[in-house]
């Protein structure tokens, strides 16, 4: 495939899989690291769970840009670069042009700004609004594993606080792979079994990753840490009664500031439990029913979860990807016409009807949540971008009647990552895909020279093109910036 675009909408098709629901996502493992947990006794307690908190606050604390393999110090310029963009590109979304006129009026001194805007806030609305700018379109990095969306809690609180508190783009790129590090692990933990019952897992493991990246910056000590995580622990967000409207959005944008909140009080010496995530009335045994501790603490510094991190080719639920994949792959393979289709059968995992069940999507968002709409959109304009989920998309008599053509049918041994599709044709033609795996997903990832294509396209009418590529080239040499809030300047619209 040469291009990528969202109004080609990568005629080849995509999806970024599910491996992780099936177990067959390959760990990267680098050379141990100092304070990586190792000893028996160390296994032992965190297979109980006995100072899990303490155990990955000093780790925190510990961790060292010098020791970060090369391999997940390039994975964590790729989720900032992918980052900035979904964020910029979402800048103008009508959730954040609310969002901004409800918070005017009460937001402090001008701290940080807005990418993709001329207004500046202080830094806790800051990570708020660019939090939710960044996963409006459904469009940002996932953690397939889990299903975490990582870099909208991390980034968010990271690159407001960097504006704030001036740190190096070394310290800026530890941080945030430390956050995201927290987070998928401690997201590791309790999936899916906590996600089954409705929490959106984004916001309440995102907010330990935003309070990690933010303490870490500040240089908080290990006691601090684990106060810091606590404060997390008691601040978790989102419900998954949430998607399809504005309010999911918002769940990564609170993770981002109740997570650099927690920080900041720590470093005051406001104090925590010591053993919020763990303890009997903590985090994990409130709200989940699945307690895994050695997720979060074997093999600290020696593999990382942030090596596994993907980034979206179509701006929807990404258990939809297969489908949509197939769909355009067929339209362009056989250059179908909606006229030409008689019925679009799916076979899918039932994860795809538990998330993305919707038959009659009414606005854009809740088109994100429907695979009916998906595939349709995806047949008739070739495309799976914002675009094609606009209230314009989702109203559309030819998308809707072609919609009513889709079923979907639950197959227990289809894999979440796969999809097997038959097209019947009115002129009695049967065309049949199956999908494995496609681009985005950890087999065939995307290139950085698409994440690029990817990024010019959301911030093209928002940022002058030149400004656009001075925006990449620092997010690619993120190590070398002296100060890591240049980012930011960049990422704003100039008043």
């Amino acid at each position: 495939m040469s291009t990528f675009t969202r109004r080609s909408a990568l005629k080849a098709g995509a999806f970024a899989s599910l491996a992780a629901a099936q177990g067959l996502v390959q760990r990267s493992i680098a050379a141990p690291a100092p304070g990586a947990a190792s000893a028996a006794g160390a296994a032992e307690n965190a297979q109980s769970g006995k100072g899990v908190t303490r155990t990955l606050a000093r780790y925190i604390v510990n961790a060292r840009y010098e020791d970060l393999p090369a391999n997940v110090r390039k994975e964590g310029t790729r989720t900032l670069l992918n980052w900035i963009g979904v964020a910029v590109g979402g800048s103008h979304h009508e959730t954040v042009d609310r969002a901004v006129a409800a918070l005017t009026p009460f937001s402090g001194p001008a701290q940080a700004h807005l990418l993709g805007r001329t207004e500046r806030f202080d830094i806790m609305d800051a990570a708020f609004l660019n939090g939710v700018a960044s996963h409006i379109f459904d469009y940002d990095d996932t953690h397939l594993k889990t299903i975490i969306h990582p870099a909208g809690p991390v980034t968010s609180a990271l690159l407001a606080l960097s504006e704030y508190h001036p740190i190096s783009g070394r310290e800026f790129l530890n941080a945030l792979v430390l956050g995201v590090e927290t987070e998928c692990r401690i997201g590791n933990a309790v999936y899916p079994n906590h996600y089954d019952v409705g929490w959106h897992i984004t916001g309440t493991a995102g907010v330990f990753g935003a309070a990690a990246a933010a303490g870490k910056v500040l240089g908080l000590t290990e006691q601090q840490m684990v106060w810091a995580l606590g404060l997390a622990a008691s601040q978790p967000v989102g419900l998954r009664e949430s998607f399809g409207s504005m309010n999911k959005s918002f769940n990564p944008g609170r993770a981002a500031s109740n997570g650099l909140f927690a920080a900041l009080l720590a470093a005051k010496d406001y104090t925590s439990s010591d053993g919020m995530i763990e303890a009997k009335r903590g985090w994990a045994n409130a709200i989940s029913t699945k307690q895994d501790y050695r997720e979060i603490t074997e093999g600290l510094g020696q593999r990382y979860e942030a090596a596994l991190n993907t980034y979206k080719p179509f701006a929807c639920g990404i258990v939809i990807h297969p489908a949509i994949d197939a769909a355009i792959q067929l339209r362009n393979e056989y250059k179908l016409t909606a006229d030409q289709i008689a019925s679009i059968d799916l076979k899918v995992n039932p994860l795809v009807i538990e998330l993305t069940g919707k038959k009659t999507p009414r606005i854009g968002l809740e088109g994100k949540f429907s695979v009916y709409h998906s595939v349709a959109v995806a047949i008739i304009e070739g495309a799976a971008g914002e675009r094609q989920y606009s209230d314009r998309a989702v109203q559309d008599p030819a998308v809707i009647a072609l919609r009513d053509r889709v079923t979907a049918t639950v197959v227990p041994s289809i894999k979440p990552e796969q999809v097997d599709m038959t097209i019947t044709l009115k002129d009695g033609r049967k065309l049949h895909k199956f999908i494995e795996h496609a681009i985005g997903s950890l087999e065939v990832p995307m290139t950085d020279k698409q994440l690029e294509t990817k990024f010019l396209d959301l911030v093209n009418g928002i940022l002058p093109d030149a400004q656009a590529r001075r925006l990449i080239d620092a997010c690619w040499q993120v190590e070398s910036l002296k100060n890591a809030g240049d980012i930011a300047k960049l990422g704003a619209v100039q008043g």
